[in-house]
C-alpha cells in the first residue's frame, strides 16, 4: 500500500428526517411529530435556546461574584525595556510624545499609557505618559531622562 492506493471513507451522512411530507414518510402524518396541542405543535413557534422548560436557567443559577469598578481607569502598560528597544531600533527618539508612542503602535488611539520598570533603559529620555511606576522612574531618571505626566482627564 502507497499513497496512489489510498481511498476517501464513504462520508458518513445521514439524510434529515423530512418532515411535513404525508402519511407514508414515517414521521407521523398530519401532526409531524409534534404531537397534538400546545405551543410548540403551532407553526412559527420559536423556542429560545437557553429555555430549559420553564426550570431555572443556567444563566440564573450560576453564582456571580466580584466587583466591577465602571469608574476603574485601564492603562495601557509600557516596559522600559520595551521603551530602549524602540529607540535602539530607530522606531522612536529621544523625546517621545504620547503621539509617537501611538505611531509605534505600542498604546491605541483612546488608550492610557502607563510606563512601567520591567528591562532596563540606557537611553536619555524625555517620555510623555498619563502614569509611571516608581520603579520606571527611577530608572528613567538613573539613565539622565525625565517623564512627564499627561492629565486628559478620561
Amino acid at each position: 500500500m502507497d499513497l496512489s492506493n489510498l481511498n476517501a471513507p464513504e462520508p458518513n451522512k445521514k439524510n434529515a428526517k423530512r418532515i411535513g411530507r404525508g402519511q407514508g414518510s414515517g414521521r407521523g402524518g398530519h401532526t409531524v411529530g409534534k404531537g397534538h396541542n400546545g405551543q410548540r405543535s403551532r407553526s412559527g413557534f420559536k423556542e429560545k435556546f437557553w429555555f430549559e422548560g420553564g426550570q431555572m436557567p443556567l444563566q440564573r443559577k450560576v453564582p456571580k461574584w466580584g466587583f466591577n469598578n465602571k469608574f476603574r481607569k485601564e492603562y495601557v502598560a509600557i516596559n522600559t525595556g520595551t521603551i530602549q528597544l524602540f529607540v535602539e531600533h530607530d522606531k522612536l527618539e529621544e523625546t517621545i510624545t504620547l503621539e509617537d508612542i501611538r505611531k509605534a503602535g505600542l498604546a491605541g488611539k483612546n488608550d492610557l499609557v502607563k510606563l512601567l520598570g520591567d528591562g532596563d533603559i540606557e537611553a536619555s529620555i524625555d517620555i510623555e505618559v498619563h502614569n509611571a511606576s516608581k520603579s520606571a522612574q527611577e530608572k528613567v531618571e538613573e539613565a539622565g531622562g525625565s517623564i512627564t505626566f499627561v492629565n486628559n482627564n478620561q
